[in-house]
């Protein structure tokens, strides 16, 4: 059994919707399916540490082959042993692991060690998750900017130099074709922090307003996005960044984007409340409508 012992290149981040490589270990799961590492792809993996974005849809033609990949998922390996998804034991990173996109393909699957390996992303999907992903971005910006004025003590500030009340209050993240859920938590915790719900909660509907308009006008924009990153290995930083009509904004991330805000015809936000657990939480659906062509 060899396990590699550097991390796998990426150009998913670049736009890649194929790539090729070589296969450098199979291991069988305990469900019979194999997951397939190559020493680079253009297929992205489900991160652990924050598994908002999903895996692309892809194949790997191998052999004459067709190997449908019926999920990717972020792997480590310490070169003992491969972990998978929520089992990793360390920080994405640790000296002395390498960390891998896993494919994970049926059992049986006529796939070995030292094949050469073409994968090929779906296309449409790739570009739907990449809609979602900048419009979850867009929204969560403009929250925070219509959220400003609810704060009674100074908090860390977000890319655009507003409080950052989604990164102090988001519970969860979800990626969706066009689109994206994030779910906020307006706990204890938060108002220690200085927050005041009711700047939120009072009226609901003039906020959604608020961030509907600032969405539109940066719409309107067309602003270019682009991906920075430090290199192309899967460990490697990536910034999502976006020419806003403000200014630049900047954002770690290790999801797939649009090329530009002109590839949708609008961004808008519904909010919506509910009791959980004895606190309120506000849930934020993001719906990202494609432009024509897109």
């Amino acid at each position: 059994m060899t396990l590699p012992s550097t991390d796998t290149l990426v150009s998913y981040a670049a736009g890649a919707l194929s790539s090729e490589g070589t296969v450098q270990h199979i291991q069988e799961l305990p469900d019979g399916r194999l997951a397939v590492l190559l020493d680079a792809t253009a297929c992205h993996p489900v991160d652990a540490g924050w598994p908002d974005q999903g895996a692309d849809r892809a194949v790997l033609r191998v052999n004459g082959a067709e190997l449908l990949v019926l999920d990717c998922v972020v792997g480590a390996t310490d070169g003992s042993e491969l972990f998978l998804g929520a089992d990793i034991p360390v920080r994405k990173g640790t000296d002395g692991w390498a960390f891998v996109a896993a494919h994970l393909v049926a059992a049986g699957s006529p796939v070995a060690e030292g094949d050469s390996v073409l994968v090929e992303v779906d296309a449409a999907y790739r570009h739907s998750l990449s809609a979602g992903h900048t419009g979850c971005h867009l929204a969560s910006l403009a929250l925070n900017r219509q959220l400003a004025g609810a704060w009674k003590k100074e908090v860390a500030a977000d890319a655009a130099g507003n409080p950052d009340f989604d990164a102090l209050a988001i519970e969860s993240s979800t990626i969706l074709e066009n689109g994206s859920l994030d779910v906020y938590r307006l706990g204890k915790s938060l108002r220690r922090k200085g927050f005041a719900p009711d700047a939120l909660l009072e009226d609901l509907a003039a906020v959604q307003d608020g961030i509907n308009a600032t969405l539109a006008a940066w719409t309107a924009a067309g602003a270019a996005v682009r991906i920075e990153r430090d290199g192309d290995l899967l460990t490697d930083r990536r910034y999502w960044t976006c020419e806003l009509p403000e200014g630049t904004v900047r954002i770690p991330c290790g999801g797939t984007h649009l090329g530009s805000l002109g590839e949708v015809s609008a961004v808008t936000v519904a909010l919506e409340p509910e009791e959980a657990d004895g606190a309120v939480v506000v849930r934020m659906r993001t719906t990202c409508t494609p432009a024509a062509g897109h």
